[in-house]
């Protein structure tokens, strides 16, 4: 089986392009390093050619709010369009749990666009929406901080995964048959915010103050307890949070 991975040589693409391989399967890690642009369509019919599956995780490098619905959008275009015209039969691509109930979230806004794209084709499909990944967390928490030290979380639930996590579902999703539909992965825990953000603080000896802030926006939106947890049959990465950080930790 040829399997195409858009976004190959990022966090998530090169660990699906490993498992892959290792399992052997002809697998292709396709991004504009590897002369595969999804925007300019740039090698895009070439790395195609012969594909049964692609796999999309590939990521706008913007956040801005018009460029990464630009992207997403122009990027799933002529993605959809040439596994059309290669005969692609699975379309997997990950996305975000929560897509649908942040609309103040730009990010959040753009995954949405891609994944209407993903529905209204006509190539077989699977999306894959994700919980936020414990790598990014150091980002969420800086995100909170007011400028004077004091750090502003909301106490709303999270229920953050590991990457790799994340990857290994990616990766058994990608050859089976596709769903046609949605399904939903996160950690095994949940957490309110502000608790987690103290906790990763306390774990780097950083001693900027956390407070819990009902009104604090996460990239823009306001959460409740249903914001970033997943639904009912999710499947649930195994890597609890403490043992994930203390490896990080140990490796400096």
């Amino acid at each position: 089986m040829k399997i195409v991975v858009i976004g190959g040589s990022g966090l998530i693409g090169s660990n699906i392009v490993n498992r892959l391989r290792l399992n052997g399967h002809e697998t292709v890690a396709a991004s504009p390093g590897t002369g595969v642009n999804t925007i300019t369509g740039e090698g895009l019919a070439e790395a195609l050619a012969g594909a049964q599956v692609v796999v999309d995780v590939a990521n706008s490098p913007s956040f801005e709010d018009r460029a990464v619905l630009e992207f997403f959008e122009t990027s799933g275009r002529n993605l959809l369009a040439a596994e059309a015209e290669a005969g692609v039969e699975h379309h997997l691509a990950l996305s975000i749990v929560g897509t649908d109930r942040l609309p103040d979230n730009g990010y959040f806004r753009a995954k949405l666009a891609q994944e209407a794209l993903i529905k209204a084709s006509k190539i077989p499909y699977t999306i894959l929406r994700a919980t936020q990944f414990y790598e990014f967390i150091e980002g969420i928490v800086n995100a909170g901080d007011d400028g004077s030290g004091t750090i502003r979380l909301s106490p709303a639930l999270i229920q953050p995964i590991a990457a790799d996590d994340v990857s290994a579902v990616l990766a058994d999703l990608a050859v089976g048959a596709p769903l046609n539909g949605t399904v939903e992965v996160g950690g095994p825990d949940r957490f309110p915010l502000d608790e987690l953000g103290r906790k990763f603080l306390a774990a780097r000896s950083d001693k900027r103050e956390v407070i819990a802030d009902v009104h604090a926006r996460y990239f823009g939106s306001e959460l409740d307890d249903r914001s970033l947890v997943t639904g009912d049959g999710a499947r649930i990465g195994p890597t609890r949070f403490h043992n994930w950080l203390s490896r990080v930790l140990a490796r400096g």
